[in-house]
């Protein structure tokens, strides 16, 4: 494990990380103004000491840096933006896209469209689309979305920008030459959310809404009654209320990188069909936010009903383009003993008319534990590509270790109970019956 800064210098703060097994430490110097002291002062053993090299050694080996210290100089200009790493950077972007919402089947939008605005802080942006960690990215590779679109779109196609604001939008004083924009084209693609020094490492937010007055401009584009599509830039979740109940299209494409302008096109226009899923959940609120397998504190008897908890988009969410449908979950044997396996099966089916891939996600509940488990919990999951109409059934195994959990004796176990697997709006459960092997590990 490598830790790329530590927060601290003070000894007990290299003392944990590592007994932990945090290897090797950048950019702070934690572990040389203190390791020596550590080590004869018995905070940290040799035998863990030795262990962190050979580990850092193991991997030198295996990247061949003891035969070959020094790189080919001529690798660079070889490698990087290659036409190959070029296209693969645009794929993974368009890969990792979440269609949020799609009212109407807005998206995907035609090639064809005689007039679209494009509106926002980041539409010719490319700096931002980099995000925070850029490493040696160059502001001047980056494809920016409006020139992303301009290669997309027809020919006839008219392309008119306003930006509106900067990214903070601290002023409303470029919103009336938006809203115009907006008004005389067929469709407005607004680019909103944050600027690449927003996120990242030391930028933290005490509040997550849409900086300054962009959610304002998103409710003026609106008014005007053309087709809106919201393109959002962004590093963490943000709590996106308004827009999640009244805008018709949201993509989050987060910081999409050099290649970010052709890979919002690639789905906009449907040349790629979105398939990517949430990693964390949209809260309703700044306060609200939480992981997805949060303890389970709601019984039949007192829901927890409290709105603001409620998420505006769960872990695992994700629209496509097409539609899929579950059916067939078969779970076996529906009582197990100590030790033993689950097999789940499920068939998926596209029933749309465009080919898509469907992330299968299968979850796990304990329903009673003797420390409150959580709701639910992400176990397994696959990625499937399906032609309209066709079929595929998925399997899984659930090993007893899945059903562990971190007891009060801080060590992991396994208790016997009713345990239940979902998977694509189906159910299904099954018991662990008791027994020696259920007990702590």
């Amino acid at each position: 494990m490598i830790n790329h800064g530590i927060a601290a210098t003070e000894p007990q703060a290299a003392t944990a990380a590592l007994n932990a097994g945090v290897d090797m430490e950048m950019v702070s110097r934690s572990y040389n103004e203190n390791g020596a002291r550590l080590l004869k002062e018995g905070k940290i053993s040799q035998a863990t000491l030795d262990e962190a090299v050979r580990r850092i050694l193991r991997i030198k080996f295996r990247l061949g840096l003891f035969d070959k210290p020094y790189t080919d100089e001529s690798l660079e200009g070889r490698v990087i933006l290659s036409p190959e790493n070029q296209a693969a950077a645009r794929e993974v972007a368009a890969r990792s896209m979440v269609l949020l919402r799609n009212e109407r089947n807005l998206l995907p939008l035609s090639k064809d469209t005689k007039s679209i605005a494009l509106i926002g802080p980041f539409v010719d942006d490319q700096l931002d689309l980099m995000g925070s960690w850029n490493g040696d990215g160059r502001a001047e590779d980056v494809v920016t979305i409006q020139k992303g679109i301009s290669l997309k779109v027809s020919p006839k196609t008219k392309l008119t920008v306003a930006r509106g604001c900067d990214a903070k939008c601290e002023t409303t004083d470029g919103f009336a030459d938006a809203v115009s924009v907006a008004r005389n084209s067929d469709v407005a693609v607004v680019v909103i959310g944050e600027s690449a020094d927003m996120s990242g490492e030391a930028s933290s937010r005490a509040v997550i809404d849409l900086p300054g007055h962009q959610l304002e401009l998103i409710k003026q584009i609106q008014a005007t009654g053309k087709p809106t599509v919201v393109v959002l830039l962004n590093g963490r979740p943000l709590t996106i209320n308004w827009m999640a109940e009244n805008t018709p299209a949201i993509l989050e494409s987060w910081f999409p990188g050099t290649q970010g302008g052709n890979a919002i096109a690639d789905v906009l226009f449907g040349d790629c069909n979105p398939s990517g899923r949430l990693p964390f959940t949209y809260p309703r609120h700044t306060n609200a936010l939480m992981n997805y397998d949060h303890k389970r504190y709601e019984t039949e008897e007192q829901p927890f009903s409290q709105e603001g908890f409620q998420p505006q988009f769960e872990f695992g969410s994700g629209l496509s383009y097409t539609t899929f449908a579950y059916s067939n979950m078969v779970v076996t044997p529906q009582k197990i003993g100590p030790g033993q396996n689950i097999k789940v099966s499920v068939d998926v089916k596209n029933t749309g008319q465009r080919e898509g891939k469907e992330v299968v996600e299968l979850y796990l509940s304990d329903l009673v534990a003797s420390i409150t488990p959580p709701g639910k919990r992400l176990v397994r999951f696959g990625k499937i590509h399906l032609a309209p109409g066709e079929s595929r059934t998925l399997s899984f195994t659930i090993a007893p270790e899945d059903l562990s959990f971190i007891g009060a004796d801080l060590k992991p176990t396994i208790e016997p109970g009713e345990f239940v697997l979902a998977v694509g709006g189906l159910h299904a459960s099954f018991s662990l019956a008791p027994g020696r092997a259920a007990a702590s590990k």
